[in-house]
């Protein structure tokens, strides 16, 4: 450490020493990572529940922070006698020899914390053969799905009626969500908002409030909806619109920021007015791939429209969830081939739609 400290003061050798503290930073962080990681995943997956047969245990607020400690205490240990693979990763880094497969920097790292992690993924998502292939389990499997292949074409009118509700429900979101989503797009684009500060706060803001609202899902807007204004069709696509409107925004910004910069600063250069420059020189470039993404999203709401009336939001999702608690698999059957001859026609035309258009 004496070395190090001397290298790093000003003098011939202050670059060396940077460098050098850098390298010795990096290594240690990436120590600190790995026992850390390892000491937590070995713990609480696979001591707890192999050893004591905790098969529920769980996590607690300080069970990190135990781990983080524990790791850092292992690498100051093994750091200053010299075994760190931080340092053996960040030698590999540097030298970088023939880039074969195992050669690349931290590659072989990679892959200990991929074999760690699928370790523990089983035991915390609790996988289990003999549960999938007891008797009783697959008494009951065989049970609904002998029901489910027998459909019960009694309720066929009620199911078309919740499967037209269903495709307008999702209409109607994407038609609201368009030109919202238009407008805000322009908002949202770097290339078009990093004129000032000011305009760059505004883009900020936007991308942080669009980031947040598509972050949550269409299935929990669809229950605070249903709290809001009452379980329904107006409520699912009042969930289906917010989201809608916040990914359409993204993908539209997105496009924006890809067009060619040739016909806004010759429009620029002329002294177009900034409304004039968006509306002749952004939006023809812009216009078919907001048809293809628009389309592709309604494709998208139908599908997730099915999933939402599972929670109160209307169409067919809320027959699906009512014959499903009542148990009875020869009405979810049919409906289960409804949904799926609506998503088969709409992922079809969709497509067809977005090949003439390109």
């Amino acid at each position: 450490m004496t070395t190090l400290v001397q290298d790093a003061l000003p003098g011939e050798n202050k670059g060396a020493g940077y460098k050098k503290l850098k390298k010795t930073v990096r290594a240690f962080g990436i120590d600190l990572f790995i026992w850390s990681y390892m000491i937590l995943a070995s713990w609480k997956i696979i001591y707890e529940k192999i050893f004591i047969g905790d098969r529920y245990a769980t996590f607690t607020w300080n069970q990190p922070l135990i781990a983080l400690g524990l790791g850092a205490l292992v690498t100051l240990v093994l750091f200053f006698t010299r075994v760190s693979i931080g340092k053996a990763v960040s030698g590999l880094y540097e030298s970088r020899p023939e880039r074969t497969v195992l050669s690349e920097p931290y590659t072989i790292l990679g892959y200990v914390l991929l074999i760690v992690t699928f370790v523990s993924g089983i035991f915390i998502s609790q996988v289990s053969i003999t549960e999938f292939l007891s008797a009783s389990g697959l008494h009951g499997a065989r049970r609904i799905f002998t029901a489910l292949f027998n459909p019960n074409f009694a309720i066929i009118e009620q199911a078309l009626f919740a499967a037209i509700e269903t495709i307008y429900m999702a209409f109607i979101a994407t038609m609201l969500a368009l030109p919202m989503a238009f407008v805000i797009a322009f908002f949202a684009a770097r290339n078009l908002m990093n004129g000032s500060k000011l305009t760059m706060a505004i883009y900020s803001i936007v991308r942080f409030f669009l980031n947040v609202s598509r972050s949550i899902e269409p299935l929990v807007w669809a229950i605070i909806f249903s709290v809001w204004v009452g379980i329904g069709p107006f409520a699912g696509m009042l969930a289906l619109w917010l989201h809608s409107v916040s990914s359409l925004s993204k993908l539209y910004s997105e496009q924006i920021e890809n067009i060619s910069n040739g016909p806004i600063e010759a429009m620029t250069a002329t002294g177009a007015h900034p409304i004039q420059v968006i509306w002749f020189g952004v939006v023809p470039q812009i216009v078919l791939p907001y048809l293809s993404f628009t389309i592709y999203r309604w494709d998208i709401n139908v599908r997730m429209a099915t999933v939402i009336g599972l929670v109160g939001g209307g169409g067919i999702g809320t027959m699906l969830m009512q014959y499903q608690g009542l148990a009875k698999w020869n009405e979810v059957g049919l409906l289960v081939i409804i949904i799926a001859a609506i998503v088969w026609i709409m992922d079809y035309l969709s497509s067809k739609i977005r090949e003439a258009i390109k």
